[in-house]
């Protein structure tokens, strides 16, 4: 295990030593003081493990592929972007835009999050335990977007392939979103995901995976016609 303390140094300094480090055989860092400097942990594509013990700034852990972050602390906006593989957890909130455009791996929050949340994901699984904001889902291709709390504005808005669980409210579905229930293989799917990510304590506050609701597209927007032109004017 090696330790990294930020004190005055800048994000990039931070990063070179982070990869210096790993290089020199350490997979264990812990690193202290942050400050939430934007960009910490960005590009890393080994399976190290980073324990941040504070707040970080934007694009934390983002373009990555193959590290765990753990985050004991806040995050803000663009968490994880773009990520490739690996796991990310943060114990706080999550900033605007977290886990957008993500093509694999696993993004936790314990907190909640603001808005965009998982927009463009392209694969991968993002669980938030409290709420998120608007147009969370927003043109998702793929993967897997769980919410254990309350759910803002044009929900799944735009969406494809990419399937949502919300287990409190929703307050706007967004274009072309349908809710559905879950199938017995969903539900069971949602109970062993919040086993295995969130505590005892945590879960109980929690609707079980049946109580969920489920949200899909719709594909009338998959593909255009000019005869359903004002469904496409109301999308854009």
């Amino acid at each position: 295990m090696a330790g990294i303390d930020c004190g005055d140094r800048s994000a990039r300094e931070i990063n070179a030593e982070i990869r210096q480090l790993i290089q020199a055989g350490h997979n264990d860092i812990w690193i202290s003081n942050p400050g939430a400097r934007h960009n910490l942990g960005v590009g890393l594509c080994v399976a190290a493990r980073i324990h941040i013990q504070g707040s970080v700034g934007y694009y934390g852990a983002g373009l990555i592929d193959g590290p765990t972050f753990e985050i004991a602390g806040e995050a803000g906006w663009g968490l994880a972007e773009s990520m490739l593989s690996g796991n990310v957890l943060v114990r706080g909130n999550a900033g605007n835009g977290a886990a957008a455009g993500i093509r694999g791996g696993t993004v936790v929050i314990y907190g909640s999050a603001a808005a965009r949340l998982g927009i463009s994901m392209k694969g991968g699984l993002v669980l938030v335990a409290g709420d998120c904001g608007y147009m969370a889902g927003f043109m998702g291709q793929k993967g897997t977007l769980i919410v254990c709390g309350d759910a803002g504005e044009a929900f799944a808005d735009c969406m494809y392939e990419t399937v949502c669980f919300v287990g409190g409210s929703i307050a706007e579905l967004g274009n072309d979103a349908v809710v559905k229930q879950p199938t017995p293989e969903e539900a069971g799917f949602l109970d062993a995901t919040l086993e295995r990510y969130l505590t005892p304590e945590i879960r109980a506050k929690k609707p079980p995976g049946r109580d969920f609701k489920k949200v899909v597209a719709g594909r009338k927007l998959w593909n255009f016609d000019q005869r359903e032109w004002q469904a496409w004017q109301e999308a854009l």
